[in-house]
C-alpha cells in the first residue's frame, strides 16, 4: 500500500521507531543493485531517513545524488521508504544523524570518517496489518 510521506499513518510511524534494522538499496555504476544491511533513523518533520556510515563505504559512494531504497521488514510488517540521497560531511549533520541513531540503536563507535546519508523521501510503501485480537479462551467440558 502506497503510503503519503507527509502524513504517515500512527502505526507506520511506530514501527520506524522500533528498534529494526533495514536494508539500503544503492545502483552501483553499472546499474545493479547493491543491498546493505544498515540501521536507520526517521525524521518525520524533515521528510528526511539518515544512515551513518564511513565516507569510504561503497554505499556512501554509490549513495551520493541518487535514488535509493531503505526498506524494513519484521514478519509480516514492512515498510519501505524511496528518494533522493545525499552524502554529507558536514559536522552538524553527522552530529545530528548521531544523535538519533544513538536514541533508537545505541551510541556508534567514535569514526572520524563518518558521514550521513541523508534521503530525502519522497514515496513510502508499506504493509503494516493490524495485530489481530486474541481468540476467545474456550472452556473445557
Amino acid at each position: 500500500m502506497r503510503l503519503d510521506p507527509a502524513a504517515l499513518p500512527d502505526d507506520a510511524v511506530a514501527f520506524l521507531t522500533e528498534r529494526h534494522l533495514a536494508t539500503l538499496t544503492t545502483p552501483r555504476p553499472d546499474g545493479t543493485p547493491h543491498v546493505v544491511p544498515v540501521g536507520f533513523t526517521w525524521d518525520a518533520d524533515a521528510g528526511l531517513a539518515r544512515v551513518i556510515t564511513s565516507g569510504q563505504s561503497r554505499k556512501a559512494a554509490h549513495a551520493a545524488d541518487t535514488r535509493v531504497a531503505l526498506c524494513q521488514v519484521d514478519r509480516a510488517r514492512w515498510i519501505t521508504l524511496e528518494g533522493v540521497a545525499t552524502v554529507s560531511a558536514d559536522p552538524d549533520r553527522v552530529a545530528e544523524a548521531v544523535r538519533r541513531y544513538a536514541q533508537r540503536y545505541r551510541q556508534p563507535r567514535v569514526n572520524p570518517q563518518r558521514v550521513t546519508i541523508e534521503i530525502a523521501v519522497d514515496r513510502v510503501m508499506g504493509h503494516l496489518p493490524a495485530t489481530a485480537p486474541a481468540a476467545p479462551a474456550t472452556a473445557r467440558a
